[in-house]
């Protein structure tokens, strides 16, 4: 003989209502129908312990609304297969959140740092000729000129014509 654990295992549905919730007048609970003159109580909108104080201590005629498993159990606003299911599609979604972030913030990162042209660090290799200094340099050896440059005129060059002497050498006693 099958023991009786739970009220919400053994729920029947006796004559299938066709009147629509819709129009019924109330909450989300509990209703009132027009066409039976009874309340409706939607069990699905309960938790597991006041559907079950419902069945348990209704007296008479009872009008439910309840959705069911293709098991037969009867789901209420508490059901542990329920929330796993709204938990297991909140992860789903804060997965797909911060893997779109992550794609997102990696992008930004590699237009970075491929886009700005950074100055390079260590020692940098230059080539050339290399200038003297003419730091060394004193006023009485080397006078520095400034001015302008003009090239010679006619006139300060001359002409010299003859022979050239050959040094005389002359000898030291």
């Amino acid at each position: 003989m099958p023991r009786f654990d739970n009220p919400l295992d053994n729920v029947r549905i006796a004559s299938p209502c066709s009147a629509n919730w819709d129009q019924m007048y109330g909450d989300d609970r509990k209703r009132f129908c027009g066409d039976c003159k009874l309340n409706v109580y939607n069990l699905s909108g309960m938790t597991k312990g006041e559907a079950e104080a419902l069945i348990t201590n209704a007296e008479g005629r009872l009008c439910v609304r309840f959705y069911q498993r293709a098991d037969g159990s009867v789901l209420t606003k508490d059901c542990p297969v329920g929330w796993a299911g709204v938990k297991h599609r909140a992860r789903v979604a804060a997965t797909a959140a911060g893997s779109l972030l992550m794609a997102i913030f990696t992008g930004i990162f590699f237009v970075s740092l491929f886009s700005a042209k950074k100055p390079k660090i260590g020692p940098q290799v230059t080539m050339g000729a290399i200038a003297v200094s003419n730091s060394n340099r004193t006023v009485e050896k080397e006078p520095y000129v400034m001015g302008k440059v003009t090239p010679p005129s006619k006139k300060t060059m001359r002409e010299v014509k003859g022979e050239v002497e050959p040094p005389v050498v002359r000898k030291v006693s």
